[in-house]
C-alpha cells in the first residue's frame, strides 16, 4: 500500500490508506475514505497467514466471529459486519483476468472463495456493500497477501523462543519477496483499470 501511494498506473493515481486492526474502524473509516477519495477502483489488501499465493478473494460474507481479539479488544462471535440483512457480496474485480495475468508473469495466484471472518472479510464486506449503494460501477475487492520472508524469519524465531510447538506443527511458514508481492498489486490494478476503461 506505501510502496504504491501515489504511483501512475494506466493514467490513474493510486491512493494508498491503512486502517487499523478494529472492526470499529473498518464500519467508520472505509465509508469515509470512500467518500473523500471517490475511488475509481478499490483494492483492498491483507496477510494470509501460510498463505504462498496471492489470494484473490471472491465473496465477502456479512459475518464476524473472531478467534482472537481485534486491536480495540473486542472478541465478537457470530456477529453481522453490517445490520443491512444482505448476506453476501460478490467482489466486482475481474479476479479471473487478474488472476491470468499474474500466472503469466510467474506469479503464483488464485481466486479464493473465503476471506474468513475476522477484519478482512469485514473489510471486503463494508466495501462492497457502501461501494453498492454510493457508486455500484466502481470495482472492488480484497487480495490477501502472503507473509514476507522477513516476517516468516521472526515467526521462527520467536517460535523457537516459545518452545511451544514443533516446527512441523505450524502451517504458516510460507513467504513470497515483497518486491513479487509489490509488483501482483500493481498487476492487479493494471488490470481492473483496463477492464473498467473497456466497460
Amino acid at each position: 500500500m506505501r510502496a504504491l501511494d501515489g504511483r501512475v498506473i494506466e493514467g490513474f493515481t493510486v491512493v494508498g490508506r491503512g486502517l487499523p486492526v478494529s472492526l470499529r474502524e473498518v464500519r467508520s473509516r472505509l465509508p469515509q475514505l470512500i467518500e473523500d477519495i471517490k475511488p475509481s477502483a478499490v483494492i483492498c489488501l491483507g496477510l494470509w497467514p501460510g498463505e504462498a499465493a496471492i489470494r484473490l478473494e471472491r465473496i465477502g460474507i456479512n459475518v464476524v466471529d473472531y478467534e482472537i481479539p481485534d486491536n480495540d479488544g473486542a472478541l465478537v462471535n457470530d456477529g453481522a459486519v453490517a445490520s443491512n440483512g444482505q448476506e453476501a457480496r460478490l467482489a466486482t474485480l475481474p479476479l479471473r483476468e487478474i488472476e491470468a495475468a499474474l500466472l503469466d508473469e510467474g506469479t503464483p495466484a488464485r481466486i479464493s472463495s473465503t476471506a474468513g471472518t475476522f477484519l478482512c472479510n469485514a473489510c471486503l464486506f463494508t466495501v462492497l456493500d457502501v461501494l453498492a449503494a454510493r457508486a455500484p460501477q466502481v470495482p472492488a475487492g480484497f487480495i490477501h497477501l502472503p507473509y514476507v520472508p522477513a516476517q516468516v524469519a521472526e515467526l521462527i524465531k520467536s517460535m523457537r523462543l516459545e518452545a511451544a510447538l514443533e516446527f512441523h506443527q505450524r502451517a504458516d511458514i510460507a513467504s513470497m519477496e515483497l518486491s513479487r508481492i509489490i509488483n501482483a498489486v500493481e498487476t492487479a490494478i493494471a488490470v481492473t483499470l483496463k477492464v473498467r476503461v473497456r466497460a
